[in-house]
């Protein structure tokens, strides 16, 4: 028998976050998740008059051709599936993963070889779509979780079926506020940092794009970064686990990188290119059922009480102008049990310890 949930689900995501319309062709690109899953959303797309087009893909498949990767084969795959793409009118995909380190053998230089080619696909998929992603809640979450399977499946379904709606008020306000503000400066342990977000819109983020989601994004201004910073929450990128990253910075520029004994590796990805080393997001994350770290971004980006800041390419809605195949959102936890710390607005405090403090903001506050 089918979870009643994974309905819900479905309908939620065509519903609300992609608002499927009469004859809109959407793509649903689905990775390691249930034929149930796939089976409820394609009846939805159809019960809207859309027109589901279906992507099925799998991790270990993945990582064999990216194992490999040449210019001539993943130009090819980008050359297709940009088409592909330019034909759709939305975007959702499930992504569900075995084994979140399923690409961590994958050489660098393959990996850089695959998302040169790719992040043409994914930034017409970004600016030209309605679009939203969200994870599967396959064992192997549960695990970097730190929960049993059953516990985490019903925490997956209450964090994902939030009513964003009831928060858009809060988040509205926070745009406002984000939008009128010039100096923005960060502090709490292994952190003293600077800069400017005047003049770049702030985008809110309401079930629209991301499942689960929960947070207002802007970029700073693309040099005016100054200062350090110490992500306490861990995270993964390219299938490499990393903990404690610490990057300093003078004019924007990451001029220092530490990961301790992944520091390596960490500068391997920062030299990808020339804007790998400029940030293109910075995001207050603020979801009430998200409280701890499991290394997958699309949770811990979202976490109540936390801010990420994002080495690599800018959106272009919220547009600072950096560039860059590399998009790796960093999360600081700044609650009282992650040892505190503050957000400064042109010298106003506006969060401390993970609570917003403006009246006009509580609704975001866990």
């Amino acid at each position: 028998m089918q979870d009643p949930r994974i309905s819900e689900l479905a309908k939620q995501l065509v519903r609300y976050s992609t608002k499927i319309k009469k004859g809109e062709k959407v793509m649903l690109h689905l990775s390691d998740v249930p034929d149930e899953l796939g089976i409820a959303l394609i009846r939805e797309v159809r019960a809207k008059k859309g027109i589901p087009v279906l992507r099925v893909e799998h991790g270990r498949l993945g990582r064999e051709m990216s194992m490999g990767a040449t210019d001539e084969q993943y130009g090819l795959v980008a050359k297709h599936q940009l088409a592909e793409m330019k034909d759709m009118d939305a975007y959702i995909a499930i992504r569900g993963s075995h084994n979140i380190c399923e690409t961590s053998d994958v050489p660098s230089a393959k990996m850089k070889t695959v998302m040169k080619h790719m992040r043409k696909v994914m930034n017409h998929r970004v600016d030209q779509t309605k679009w939203c992603v969200l994870r599967w809640p396959h064992p192997a979450m549960a695990q970097q979780a730190g929960m049993s399977t059953e516990a985490f499946e019903d925490f997956y379904f209450d964090v994902c079926l939030l009513d964003y709606k009831a928060m858009l008020p809060a988040m509205n306000a926070l745009k406002r506020l984000m939008e009128k503000t010039d100096h923005v400066h960060i502090k709490n342990k292994g952190t003293d940092l600077q800069f400017s977000i005047k003049d770049i819109p702030a985008i809110v983020c309401g079930g629209e794009y991301n499942i689960p989601d929960g947070e207002v994004f802007t970029a700073p201004v693309k040099d005016s970064v100054e200062g350090v910073i110490t992500h306490n929450a861990p995270t993964v990128y390219q299938g490499i686990p990393f903990d404690n990253i610490r990057l300093e910075f003078k004019k924007g520029k990451i001029v220092k990188a530490d990961a301790g004994s992944q520091t390596k590796e960490l500068n391997k990805i920062l030299d990808a290119d020339p804007g790998a080393r400029y940030i293109g997001e910075f995001a207050l994350g603020f979801h009430p059922g998200i409280m701890e770290p499991m290394r997958d971004i699309l949770f811990d980006e979202k976490i109540a009480g936390s801010f990420h800041f994002t080495p690599g390419q800018a959106y272009e809605d919220a547009d600072n102008g950096n560039r860059s195949q590399v998009h790796w959102d960093m999360v600081t936890i700044q609650r009282k049990d992650y040892g505190g710390g503050e957000i400064y607005f042109d010298g106003k405090l506006i969060r401390k310890d993970g609570v917003f403090l403006p009246k006009s903001l509580h609704g975001l506050n866990f």
